[in-house]
């Protein structure tokens, strides 16, 4: 049996085919078989891009015969999309305000904003099940990213130049998903459709027009970036590695849409190191852990010797720079004259910018330990958006314990002499990549800088004002919305009652650790997903438990900034 779809395309009606046992949502569609999941996603996009070839084609014709309208003029239009370049969008100031007053509306005309964002949500995916497989993320978090997303776009429509750093930033964040014009005529169509059936008459041609102008250039912009920037991925990758000491190739560069460095975590409150095991088993990753462990072994022994760390003094002492041989910092050959070859130079890019940072007068900037400790996994990460996104929400997290001013433009400045020193064909396309790339990771840290303070205090009120019954509340509900979004999670809960509630329990407590002391909470969920790996629970189970827990928070308050809090925990 097959079920019959209609979509309104412009003037025309597309009818679309699907198996009539296809399963409407994510946790179900993820249980098709991997063939059955294959031949449908293939159809899928072999009809939506022959369909949005015809349909632009047929729209660009119309166009040109009328001579030419406000929609179709210039380097972006609500026709067509352009994936060749990325400039600035400059659209007419009543066109903005429709877009404005439109979204505005629709925002009013819903619940609340998490019901927008799961109408939106569902209106995509109910369009394109097959575009489910590119998120990851919990729908209930999912739903928020695409609100707040888009509520940000439109804030910042009036503001070409603005607009293009709102949307490069986004493009930066989207490396790793393989975003076609196909798909973005898909979100687009999904989104325009969805407003015009709330809004009727009040989403007008000039609201239509602008909606369609500015997702066409956000989704090509994304593409642009995407396909353009890969370059800059292949300097960082390499000159990383150079930085570092590393062995590289150009076919190990990791490349957006490639997985990275998927592994085991090894977290220390410093770095992650991530690695895949190859074909031939754990021989060499075992001779690697052995050299690294010996590294951090005589570095911690030096550590302890000096007594002293670059930023635990507050300039450079006249023995910072060592020279092996005698006390007084000389080092001398047999015949008692001066060696000047032992000289100890940073061959390392933390010990280069611990140098640096020193010497340029930083020493008593500590936040720059925390950047320094997570800028490995940034940089190993940057073509893994997920990945990316946690390391930058985790360092928010812990440089939000800092007290005092933070410049991030500081480490920068850092960062390049360090790098300059130890790249050795160091030239301007090594300075434009790694501009680059600090200017997007200081941008989705700087969104979240100052926010993680207001989250602990509204979630501690939340959870201060739970009596015993609102505990009781989540202790059961979190398993029957569970249970309800994913019924095969009943394999996994066969404990006791009494452990259930202990681990809903836990539940709560960790989301309001993670503010409190997210160094060790890192530690603790890293432990706790070793645990989880053991057991063999599969991972797709993870998403709707997140939605569970979310949405029976949600019942139990109207405190908004509480929900957020607890949802981004």
């Amino acid at each position: 049996r097959w079920r019959l779809r209609v979509y309104p395309y412009g003037r025309e009606i597309l009818l679309r085919a699907t198996p009539a046992g296809r399963p409407p949502n994510r946790e179900a569609h993820a249980a098709m078989s991997f063939e059955d999941e294959e031949e449908v996603n293939v159809a899928e996009e072999e009809a939506a891009e022959s369909e949005a070839e015809e349909i632009n084609e047929e729209q660009a014709q119309e166009a040109e015969a009328a001579g030419g309208t406000e929609a179709s003029t210039g380097i972006y239009n609500a026709k067509t999309v352009n994936d060749q370049m990325f400039e600035e969008l400059r659209l007419p100031s009543d066109t903005v305000a429709e877009v404005k007053n439109t979204w505005n509306t629709f925002l009013h005309s819903a619940e609340s904003r998490e019901a927008a964002g799961e109408a939106i949500y569902a209106a995509l995916f109910d369009s394109a099940p097959s575009l489910q497989s590119l998120f990851k993320t919990p729908r209930a978090v999912m739903a928020m990213r695409f609100m707040n997303g888009l509520n940000q776009i439109i804030s910042s429509l009036g503001d070409p130049k603005g607009l293009k750093i709102v949307v490069e930033t986004l493009g930066f964040q989207h490396l790793d998903l393989e975003v076609t014009v196909p798909r973005v005529v898909i979100f687009r169509d999904a989104i325009v459709d969805l407003l015009s059936v709330e809004m009727g008459q009040r989403f007008n041609p000039r609201a239509r027009d602008g909606w369609s102008t500015f997702l066409n250039y956000v989704g090509g912009s994304y593409i642009y970036v995407r396909v353009k920037f890969a370059d800059r991925l292949r300097v960082l990758t390499q000159s990383w590695a150079q930085a570092n000491a590393r062995s590289t190739s150009p076919e190990n560069a990791i490349m957006p849409g490639e997985e990275g460095q998927d592994g085991l975590e090894v977290q220390e409150g410093k770095e992650g190191t991530e690695g895949k095991e190859d074909q031939e088993g754990q021989e060499g990753v075992g001779l690697e852990t052995k050299a690294h462990a010996t590294e951090l072994g005589e570095r911690k022994t030096k550590t302890k010797t000096t007594g002293r760390g670059w930023f635990r003094s507050k300039g450079i002492s006249d023995n910072t720079v060592k020279t092996g041989g005698t006390e007084g910092g000389e080092a001398t050959n047999e015949d008692g004259t001066k060696d000047f070859r032992n000289t100890n130079v940073p061959k390392t890019y933390e010990d280069m910018f611990m140098f640096n940072a020193a010497v340029m007068g930083f020493g008593g900037h500590t936040w720059m330990n925390e950047v320094l400790a997570s800028f490995d996994t940034i940089v190993t990460n940057v073509a893994n958006s997920y990945r990316l996104q946690e390391e930058c929400d985790v360092l928010s997290l812990r440089m939000a314990k800092y007290k005092g001013a933070i410049n991030l433009a500081e480490y920068k400045a850092v960062m390049l002499a360090s790098l300059r020193s130890l790249v050795k064909d160091w030239g301007s396309q090594h300075e434009v990549s790694w501009s680059w790339l600090w200017e997007n990771v200081e941008r989705m840290i700087k969104a979240l800088m100052g926010k993680p303070a207001a989250q602990e205090a509204a979630l501690t009120l939340l959870f201060g004002a739970m009596d015993e019954g609102m505990q009781g509340i989540v202790r059961r509900e979190v398993y029957s919305k569970f249970f309800a979004l994913a019924p095969a999670g009943q394999d996994y809960f066969k404990q006791s009652t009494t452990r259930l509630h202990f681990i809903a329990d836990k539940l709560v407590t960790m989301t309001l650790d993670m503010y409190r002391d997210p160094k060790r909470m890192v530690e603790d969920i890293s432990a706790l997903g070793l645990r989880h790996v053991g057991y063999g629970i599969p991972t797709d189970l993870f998403g709707p438990f997140v939605t569970a827990c979310v949405q029976v928070v949600r019942s139990l308050t109207d405190d908004d900034k509480a929900e957020e809090a607890f949802r981004w925990s």
